[in-house]
């Protein structure tokens, strides 16, 4: 009995603090001195990442771009791919509708495409009747060059052409000598660049690449769902050329394959499948449905010659082959 009282009475008492004071006050004061540490590493990756947002944002204003749309404004091959294919789709949209309510006859249109092109082309083009299909594939080619000279391939910053070819010039001569301060200078340049082009400007650039298409039509603007393919155009040409983009010194240039040149597999692409093409025959281009993109950049200096430019084909050229359109032996079919 009394045994049980003395286990009952041992297991009442309160347990007995192991640790002694002095040891206690020492733990508490290094826990101490860590937070301390913690609070002052904290404090300086703080001020580590203020410090790199103000690099970022020296780095965006030496670019040209807003600090807010950096990451917004950078584009690749990809996204340029994707609005190239949304021009492209308002193009053919385009042509359909003009070849469907033509304002003159389809042969009108075809005599007067084949004038605008006769300057561009040194190859012997095609021989065309007039029928829609051909008329509606010169249409597309038309507008491609138009676009591919007149936007793409021109730096469009303002309304003045005269300024515009003067601004290219020093971009072109730029790029020769540094293409880093080039790109830099292309997007604080278009910075500054208008909204969209004026009519005037509009006018200019139709009345310098297509003036006998263009009475056909009476002047009219190339539209289609309200809205202005040359507009649309610019816009285009603005992502391509005035953003952040992920290619580097690099830069951007259309390009359209000329009627009767022969295809090339690297830089075109057939829309329609091309029998004679397939048996590895010599077929040659009926139109250029829709411009190709090259990114330019600057190469190892060559002993003697300077820099080497090397063009990679970022998209293909859409092309008609030529017995598509005029019905050759060797026709094309569609593509299932």
């Amino acid at each position: 009995m009394a045994y049980q009282q003395s286990v009952s009475s041992f297991q009442m008492q309160p347990a007995q603090d192991v640790v002694s004071g002095e040891q206690y006050r020492y733990a508490l004061t290094n826990f101490r001195i860590a937070h301390e540490k913690v609070e002052e590493q904290r404090a300086q990756l703080e001020e580590q990442e203020r410090q790199v947002a103000q690099l970022r944002a020296r780095i965006a204003l030496l670019e040209g771009g807003p600090v807010a749309e950096v990451g917004k404004a950078a584009v690749d091959d990809y996204s340029i791919k994707n609005s190239a294919a949304q021009l492209e789709k308002m193009i053919n949209r385009w042509a359909s509708e003009v070849v469907r309510n033509p304002p003159v006859s389809l042969v009108e249109l075809c005599r007067a495409i084949l004038n605008d092109l006769a300057s561009t082309t040194t190859d012997t083009p095609p021989h065309y009747d007039g029928s829609s299909m051909q008329v509606q594939s010169l249409l597309r080619h038309i507008i491609s060059e138009t676009i591919s000279e007149g936007i793409i391939n021109c730096l469009i910053v303002t309304n003045s052409p005269e300024a515009n070819d003067q601004l290219s010039r020093i971009h072109e001569h730029i790029f020769s000598r540094d293409p880093t301060v080039a790109s830099v200078w292309r997007r604080q340049t278009y910075t500054a660049a208008v909204d969209s082009c004026s009519p005037d400007m509009t006018a200019s650039v139709l009345v310098e690449h297509m003036p006998s298409l263009l009475r056909c039509m009476n002047g009219s603007i190339p539209t289609t769902g309200g809205k202005s393919i040359i507009d649309v155009a610019y816009e285009f040409s603005r992502m391509v050329h005035g953003s952040n983009a992920t290619s580097g010194d690099a830069f951007y240039r259309a390009f359209v394959p000329e009627l009767g040149s022969t295809l090339s597999p690297r830089q075109n692409e057939l829309v329609k499948r091309c029998m004679r093409s397939e048996n590895g025959n010599i077929d040659r281009v009926g139109a250029t449905v829709f411009p190709g993109l090259v990114k330019v950049s600057k190469g190892p200096d060559i002993p003697g010659q300077g820099p080497e430019i090397i063009q990679n084909v970022v998209r293909r050229a859409q092309i008609i082959c030529e017995c598509a359109l005029t019905g050759g032996s060797a026709a094309a079919t569609s593509i299932a």
